[in-house]
């Protein structure tokens, strides 16, 4: 990646979290008072041993108690109400993240298809959010006093505040070493992991076949080794960072107790008094406390780290949505206009300078082999990939000047390949609103003939399905596929191999939607492999190796470039009951 398109990235982030500097500062105010206050057991205890015990006072005893108590309640209010700034402040930032993060990773899911690129940026947010909320942040705070409390011990004696300083400078670069030793072991274990975690959703979402072809050993045994090697990793990951925080835990103990026994050695040579020694002991331990958690919470620090710049990577590639003029719901008035279409990651074009016009009323066949570009050209004509070259226009404006969420409800859209999500069959067919329109929902299925399928199941509307359609069969979820892509009675239609899971009955509900659309004014774009979908074809579009072999009336196509044409044209007017 560029710098500069990085730098998109990062100044996205940084505004957002700009936009929750108050809530910043006013934590970092409070961090001022609570590090001052941190001085009270320090000094308290100093009193107690120079002037209480010397001069046996009970009432100066009560009066520096009632004075210690009172200051680390303020200590413990400001530090509690820090603490609910920074969780808020972590709060907003992921919310103001949300939606952006959650478009731009479908965005770069749907044009990067292989796995390595499908990670969940979510997840990296919601570490971000973590780490803003996590007393290791609010640790961040208070190590910039670590040097000041440091300096302050040398107010003691100057052999103490060299001793402290030397020790916690140790301690620091201990916890530069950790960060440069651990940062690839924990890359390397988050890898492992995602890859381990990947292939378990995998499998079990193909537990059927699975189990049919007699592959769940093998399954295991794959699944099993890829675990074996997160596991692996996870543990070095693991011992490496503990390492680092026991010997910072432990080194910091003996570190408290050196000073005190130098503390002893002075007071013993007359140089300091016994407060002073304890208070030395006490002030070193809360300047090298969050030093401590830091390297104790390392792992999270890491993440957060990595989360923040995975988000860079993601909103760099993915630029945010410009604002659209909304424009009026189109005619069925399609233009394609000199298209050229690169896959995502592909070298070449998978189309080539394709021109065809598309009027209200009309059914267009896109026939050809596999591999000529068909699903790539209903990809185009959705929106989901850019053309390289050339245009698409509906009704006279070309598809990018469309909010795609828009362009959605105009141009509904019945992939290969068709998915449900987890809800009900209404709200499927509503795309999963979450204000549906119930009317809307009856007819987007009568108008593809699967209302009475629909009312047949045991719950009717209401019937639960989930991402690998539950009880049921491939044709019934291509048909409630057809009615979710006729939601909203969209103005053009995009079938892709609309009918390869569809019976005798599918078949004939399919094709009197095609009728109904076209009697509605509307316009169909069917991508067909077998005779049958081409029935109600008005128009026919032969691509071969992505270009454009013949466009026209369908008999004529067929009578040009089919050498079966009569068999073909037998079958596509054959009713589709006859067997």
């Amino acid at each position: 990646m560029r710098n500069s398109d990085r730098a998109a990235g990062q100044a996205e982030l940084r505004d957002v979290r700009r936009e929750n500097r108050g809530l910043l500062w006013t934590a970092g105010i409070f961090s001022i008072f609570v590090n001052l206050l941190m001085l009270t057991g320090p000094l308290f205890m100093l009193q107690i041993y120079d002037r209480v015990l010397g001069s046996r006072s009970e009432e100066t005893l009560v009066a520096l108690f009632s004075l210690m108590a009172f200051l680390f309640l303020a200590m413990g209010l400001l530090d509690w109400s820090r603490g609910r700034l920074l969780a808020r402040m972590g709060a907003r930032f992921q919310a103001g993240l949300d939606r952006r993060v959650f478009s731009a990773m479908l965005m770069k899911a749907s044009l990067h298809r292989d796995e390595k690129k499908s990670e969940n940026q979510l997840k990296d947010l919601e570490s971000v959010q973590r780490f803003y909320a996590s007393p290791t942040f609010a640790a961040l705070f208070d190590i910039p006093w670590t040097p000041i409390f440091l300096l302050g011990i040398t107010l003691f004696h100057p052999l103490l505040g060299t001793l402290a300083i030397g020790g916690g400078t140790l301690l620091i670069l201990i916890t530069v070493l950790n960060q440069l030793t651990t940062k690839g072991a924990v890359l390397q274990s988050t890898a492992a992991s995602y890859t381990s975690d990947r292939m378990a959703e995998h499998l079990h979402g193909e537990a059927e076949h699975i189990r049919s072809l007699g592959m769940q050993r093998s399954a295991f045994e794959r699944w099993h080794k890829a675990r074996g090697r997160a596991l692996e990793q996870g543990l070095h990951a693991s011992d490496m960072g503990g390492t680092f925080s026991v010997t910072t835990k432990t080194f910091r103990l003996f570190l408290q107790s050196a000073m005190l026994a130098l503390g002893a050695y002075l007071v013993l040579q007359g140089e300091m008094t016994p407060g002073a020694m304890i208070a030395g002991s006490i002030l070193l331990g809360r300047a090298l406390a969050p030093v401590d958690l830091v390297v104790g919470q390392w792992t999270m620090v890491q993440r957060a780290k990595r989360g923040w710049e995975n988000l860079t990577e993601l909103l760099s590639d993915i630029p945010p949505e410009i604002a659209r003029v909304e424009l009026p719901k189109p005619k069925a008035k399609l233009s394609v206009q000199q298209l050229t279409v690169v896959p995502p990651n592909a070298r070449q074009a998978s189309l080539r300078l394709v021109n065809f016009d598309v009027a209200p009323g009309q059914a267009v066949g896109v026939i050809g082999p596999s591999g000529s570009g068909k699903s790539t050209l209903a990809r185009a004509l959705t929106g989901v990939w850019a053309p390289a070259g050339g245009k698409i226009r509906l009704d006279g404006a070309s598809l990018e000047q469309y909010d795609p969420e828009r362009l959605a409800q105009y141009i509904g859209y019945l992939p290969q390949r068709v998915q449900l999500f987890d809800g009900s069959i209404a709200e499927n067919i509503a795309r999963l609103s979450t204000n549906p329109d119930d009317a809307k929902i009856v007819a987007a299925a009568k108008k593809a003939a699967a209302h009475e399928m629909i009312l047949k199941l045991p719950d009717g509307y209401d019937t639960q399905v989930s991402t690998t359609g539950g009880q049921l069969s491939g044709g019934q979820i291509q048909r409630i596929g057809l009615a979710r892509a006729m939601y909203g009675d969209p103005a053009i239609l995009v079938l892709d191999e609309p009918n390869s899971n569809l019976d005798n009955e599918g078949s004939n509900a399919l094709n009197t939607a095609i009728r109904q659309m076209k009697e509605a004014g509307h316009a169909v774009l069917i991508m067909a492999h077998r005779p049958a979908a081409i029935q109600e074809c008005d128009m026919l579009l032969m691509l071969e190796d992505g270009v454009r072999k013949a466009w026209g009336p369908r008999e004529r196509v067929l009578a040009e470039v089919v050498k079966n044409h009569a068999q073909i044209q037998q079958a596509a007017n054959k009713p589709t009951g006859v067997t």
